[in-house]
């Protein structure tokens, strides 16, 4: 078989099962005994209320996401940025500056500093930390680094020069938590 009859049978199936997990995903199932009714058809997310704003449509506060998802959601768009020393965004970061950048974006304003970030946070024990809850890595003596906490012990965080802003387990438990806010 020859590469181009490879290569266009990897497409085809590839194709093939894109067009089945959108399928899936899409889809819609009804009891088979019963038809939908027209109120059924023009309201599709029955049990979401909505209201209405003059320029765009909202969620009622029971489906909005947390201000916690928010804050990992937007740090997540750093992904891949490069670690400088002293940045504040948006193409390159420190640690703090990401911290800084991330919930600036939120309308909340942090100093450019991990120990001053501490000292702007509510500080909250392990078992009470929620998702975009800072975390702060300390030595004992000092704080030294910081990152937002994104649920199931993970941070993102802009780690060392040289590196690329990621998510990344926490390494130790030499950690204070502070919420912002």
């Amino acid at each position: 078989m020859t590469t181009t009859i490879r290569r266009s049978l990897a497409r085809a199936f590839t194709l093939a099962v894109a067009l089945v997990f959108a399928t899936t995903l899409f889809s819609v199932s009804t009891p088979p005994a019963r038809a939908l009714t027209l109120a059924e058809v023009s309201t599709p997310f029955q049990g979401v209320s909505r209201t209405t704003t003059t320029a765009r449509t909202s969620t009622t506060a029971s489906t909005a996401p947390s201000f916690g998802s928010r804050v990992v959601s937007t740090a997540a768009t750093r992904r891949g940025m490069p670690y400088v020393y002293g940045a504040a965004g948006p193409t390159r970061f420190d640690c703090s500056g990401l911290t800084l950048w991330t919930f600036k974006k939120l309308g909340r304003r942090l100093p450019h500093s991990s120990s001053a970030q501490y000292g702007r946070t509510q500080h909250v024990r392990a078992k009470y930390r929620k998702v975009g809850d800072l975390v702060f890595f300390h030595d004992g003596g000092g704080i030294y680094h910081v990152g937002i906490y994104a649920g199931r012990n993970t941070i993102w965080h802009a780690p060392y020069p040289g590196a690329r802003v990621r998510k990344e387990r926490i390494w130790t438990s030499a950690v204070w938590y502070g919420r912002v806010r």
